[in-house]
């Protein structure tokens, strides 16, 4: 989520799912491949689909086993006030179940590990169990202010704080700090054993010990949603309406619908078939689009 989001009252005062036909469309938001001399083809994407508009300031979604998670904050995103939920939607963008998991304050980021689908929740980490939906676990972060999206490699549950600048980890029930002093750290990405994220100065690989990082892309900046579809190419959106590719180190803006007011939060991918799934949180659905490069 754009960091400018959190005064989320502020924000909205000085700014800041009827099921669509399957067949791919074209989107006025998606951009135009630029004329760029980069002896590669120009990345573009098509809309396949929406959701109807049941979903509730939706803001990241997940792919798993065929089922998509979408996580709705439903109030406002640092109210802890109970009525965040989970949404289950089909790969046709039909919403199956609206409020599958219930009871959370403003769900954010979301990663299954073992049977479990753990979400960040404000200020703690919280396990759902796949089978029914039911919270099982929660885990308080002590210090944590924002926390947004998770990642998980090795067994191990990795979550961003986006106010603190600060990666989390959770192992073996305990939860500890990794990366401290990345302004707006937000989306996370794994991916062959490589932890990748997006804060205010752009695009990092960081090691898994914590201690470094590398700096892939600084022009795309203030991230929300990361995809790793291979060691040289990324997605990454902004939450204000943005998302970009970023290949072998070169950014090129893919959708801008920033003139619509449509924000792009927390983005995901189905591989098989190139699917980009984007929430757009106000708009209150979530769009399908099919990536090409």
């Amino acid at each position: 989520m754009k960091k400018s989001f959190l005064l989320f009252g502020g924000l909205i005062m000085l700014a800041a799912c009827g099921q669509q036909p399957t067949e791919e469309k074209k989107d006025p938001a998606v951009q135009e491949p630029a004329i760029e001399e980069r002896g590669a083809k120009e990345p573009s994407l098509s809309q396949v689909w929406e959701t109807d508009t049941s979903l509730t300031t939706n803001e990241s979604v997940l792919s798993h086993e065929g089922v998509l998670y979408v996580s709705n904050i439903a109030g406002k995103p640092t109210d802890k006030d109970g009525v965040g939920f989970i949404s289950k939607v089909d790969m046709d963008g039909q919403v199956t179940d609206l409020k599958w998991a219930k009871g959370l304050d403003a769900p954010k980021g979301m990663g299954v590990l073992n049977d479990k689908l753990y979400v960040t929740n404000i200020t703690e980490l919280v396990e759902i169990n796949l089978a029914d939906g039911k919270i099982t676990k929660r885990y308080p972060v002590s210090g944590s202010e924002f926390l947004n999206d998770i990642a998980i490699l090795d067994n191990k549950v990795y979550f961003s704080d986006m106010n603190t600048g600060k990666l989390h980890v959770l192992e073996n029930g305990q939860v500890t700090t990794l990366v401290e002093n990345h302004e707006a750290l937000n989306g996370l990405a794994v991916s062959e054993g490589k932890l990748y994220g997006l804060d205010a100065k752009g695009l990092h690989q960081f090691s898994l010990d914590g201690k470094e990082h590398v700096t892939i892309n600084d022009e795309v900046t203030g991230g929300d949603g990361l995809i790793v579809i291979d060691e040289n190419t990324f997605v990454a959106s902004r939450w204000k309406g943005e998302i970009w590719m970023i290949k072998d180190g070169l950014a090129t803006k893919m959708l801008d619908s920033k003139d619509q007011n449509i924000q792009t939060a927390d983005i995901a991918y189905v591989q098989e078939e190139k699917l980009v799934l984007v929430p757009r949180f106000f708009a209150n659905k979530v769009s399908a689009y099919r990536l090409d490069y």
